[in-house]
């Protein structure tokens, strides 16, 4: 898998993946979170490709303090294949060179294939309570 930084005509296949990989959600619209990214620090927006096709992301960013990983996916074709260790490790070595000392990401409750990779990669659950509040509403159409 080659692993490089998304360019605008990715928008399409990664949206599709996304939504092929259950990451979707009405309150995030996929192309606004991509265009969000575009316009800042869009060389931490990765994607995997394998002959040409995108097969895997990754938004991962750094705010000075932590570094977080958002839409890991990899198509359900290519899962179990490395792809996600793959990306996880670039992001991992981005984060770094930038002097992050710590990762954090977001898995859904209730997602226990997930959170077992993660720990795989050596990840361990936070004692936090993730809270939110939505400034912009995305509601899909």
């Amino acid at each position: 898998m080659l692993i490089r930084a998304f360019d605008p005509a990715d928008t399409e296949p990664v949206v599709q993946l996304w939504h092929d990989c259950g990451l979707v959600r009405p309150w995030n619209d996929p192309r606004r979170d991509i265009h969000r990214k575009l316009s800042e620090q869009p060389e931490l927006f990765l994607v995997g490709e394998v002959d040409a096709t995108v097969v895997a992301t990754a938004m991962v960013g750094f705010d000075g303090h932590r570094g977080w990983v958002y839409y890991l996916a990899v198509a359900p074709g290519h899962q179990g294949a490395g792809c996600g260790r793959a990306l996880m490790d670039h992001a991992e070595t981005l984060l770094l060179e930038r002097g992050c000392p710590k990762v954090n990401l977001q898995v859904r409750a209730g997602n226990e294939p997930v959170m077992a990779f993660y720990r795989s990669l050596g990840y361990v659950e936070d004692q936090a309570v993730s809270m939110g509040k939505r400034l912009i509403p995305d509601l899909l159409p």
